[in-house]
């Protein structure tokens, strides 16, 4: 996410008006879901068509550049579709501070889309690097009641699916919201009767009570290789 201004979207009213509709993606109707899948690939096909034409601007350009005012015009195009649409919405950052950021609950909403659905949020909206670095700059700061709650229910939600790329990156946020609540969650996904849930959970809760071993490639495959009686279920690429 970069800190730029964009026009009308700093605020939880505006990020509401145009994003309420994203929390169907998580609804446990499929005809709920597909209606709100509906809406974010037209709100997508917005922001592409945006960028290719702030795109073609700069292209036709003379060797000066675009004129200031259709270079002005075409990315307030491009910044109105993207703040209707999920990712493109969340690259954009004002307030420094993560916790004032309005944008905050969609970012763990497109967290927990991935986590709960994770074939449609591949098929419509797969973005392996803004998954990587929301899980960062969430794990980064001390949050609220509600928005720690949400971040548990996330570690465990993924613990127990099969791993999906980038998800080491979930023991960043273990670390940020350890407690109680997330240990146990932890601890019974660790005596499941699922594999791969007991696997993940007893990985996390390790480094949960070693924080001087690092969250690398290399201690997760070790581990892996140590624990794990076959490689695990993997969808996508990277770790």
């Amino acid at each position: 996410m970069t800190k730029r201004t964009v026009p009308g979207v700093d605020d939880a009213r505006a990020w509401n008006e145009r994003l309420d509709w994203a929390y169907h993606l998580i609804a446990a109707d499929p005809a709920e879901r597909a209606v709100a899948l509906d809406r974010l690939d037209r709100a997508r096909a917005k922001t592409e068509a945006a960028i290719a034409h702030y795109n073609e601007v700069w292209r036709t350009a003379s060797r000066f550049g675009p004129h200031p005012r259709k270079r002005k015009a075409a990315r307030q195009a491009f910044d109105e579709a993207a703040s209707r649409s999920l990712p493109e919405a969340l690259w954009t950052r004002h307030d420094a501070d993560l916790r004032r950021w309005p944008g905050l609950p969609y970012a763990v909403l497109y967290l927990e889309w991935e986590a709960r659905y994770p074939q449609q949020w591949t098929r419509h909206a797969k973005m392996w690097g803004v998954k990587e670095s929301l899980i960062r700059q969430l794990a980064t700061v001390d949050h609220d009641t509600g928005t720690r709650a949400k971040l548990v229910d996330l570690v465990d939600l993924v613990v127990r699916r099969s791993y999906r790329c980038k998800d080491r990156e979930y023991v960043r946020v273990a670390r940020a919201v350890d407690g109680p609540d997330l240990r146990g969650r932890l601890t019974a996904a660790r005596d499941s009767p699922a594999p791969w849930a007991r696997l993940h959970a007893a990985y996390v809760l390790r480094l949960l009570d070693h924080p001087e071993i690092p969250n690398t490639r290399h201690v997760w495959k070790t581990w892996l290789n140590e624990n794990a009686p076959a490689p695990p279920p993997r969808q996508g690429s990277g770790a």
